[in-house]
């Protein structure tokens, strides 16, 4: 039962990040494709976090956790470049 409510969060988040995508691509704004970004990057880190359940390895978090920090600190470099540029 864990499982398939695991594989559910999987394929919605599959669902998300490919949204986002067309947010990112579509996006007429700056703002937007950031926004769209940061979705992309925490859909992801979730992703690697299943697949981390799935395959068995804790390692895989560790993955999660650097991308996580590489992600907000792109998104505050992007928020600084937007407000007063770099």
């Amino acid at each position: 039962m864990v499982n398939t409510i695991l594989i559910m969060a999987g394929v919605l988040m599959a669902l998300g990040i490919l949204l986002a995508l067309l947010r990112f691509i579509k996006g007429p704004d700056v703002t937007d494709r950031t926004i769209a970004f940061d979705v992309m990057t925490v859909a992801s880190i979730s992703v690697i976090a299943l697949i981390s359940h799935f395959a068995g390895r804790i390692i895989y978090l560790d993955v999660a956790l650097v991308y996580g920090l590489l992600s907000f600190l792109s998104v505050v470099v992007i928020g600084r470049y937007i407000e007063r540029g770099l």
